[in-house]
């Protein structure tokens, strides 16, 4: 179910991958075990956009040098695309042009991820959007999943949250601006595993296919 606080997805795909080898956003989702009869037909990018889908009114992915190689995945998935003319900046730049997307769409909150972390089952994101809803009438800011003391993504932030972010020079971090206001953010316990949430090197990605199950998707 969408969400009545105006809840839009970003994907941030901007990245060069360079210690990948290749662009994570492409790679196949989930990752084919060796028994697999058939490789997986979504990326970790269709991937992304499909999970945030069901609980926000539109999914905005943020690309760089590789937007032309993701056009037909955004299509595909009917979601939006802005591109980072900088990428070489810093992901912090990249979420800026998201958030200032966020906007346009005429929505007023954000759920976040980075292309390159697994998504959620759906049943923690319905958990993660029901915790910010109470979270907001609260007067909190932002919602991040934990699971056994690890924090992960998708992050869910408020209009409040959204302009300090997008006001700040693009030399910040998100990580500092959640830091500073811990006493607006709350960790919701979810099930699922966040300990390889953010793969870098051919060996992570590795790592998650000899752990995937036999599928024939």
């Amino acid at each position: 179910m969408q969400d009545p606080f105006g809840l839009c997805g970003i994907v941030l795909a901007a990245g060069e991958s360079s210690r990948m080898g290749t662009d994570k956003a492409l790679l196949p989702w989930p990752p084919s075990s060796p028994n697999a009869l058939a490789p997986s037909r979504h990326t970790l990018l269709s991937a992304a956009i499909l999970a945030l889908e069901p609980h926000t009114r539109v999914v905005v992915v943020v690309a760089g040098k590789n937007a032309d190689a993701l056009t037909t995945i955004v299509g595909a998935c009917a979601a939006y695309m802005v591109r980072n003319p900088d990428p070489g900046r810093g992901q912090f730049s990249s979420l800026q042009i998201g958030l200032r997307a966020v906007l346009d769409h005429g929505c007023d909150s954000a759920m976040i991820t980075p292309v390159d972390c697994p998504p959620l089952s759906q049943s923690s994101l319905a958990l993660l959007c029901a915790a910010f809803q109470r979270a907001l009438l609260r007067g909190l800011w932002a919602v991040a999943p934990e699971n056994k003391g690890k924090h992960g993504h998708p992050l869910l932030i408020s209009r409040e949250l959204i302009g300090e972010l997008i006001d700040a020079p693009v030399t910040a971090s998100a990580r500092d601006f959640l830091h500073a206001h811990l006493d607006r953010i709350e960790y919701v316990p979810v099930p699922d595993d966040l300990s390889r949430a953010g793969m870098n090197t051919p060996e992570e990605y590795a790592a998650f296919a000899a752990e995937a199950p036999p599928s024939s998707d």
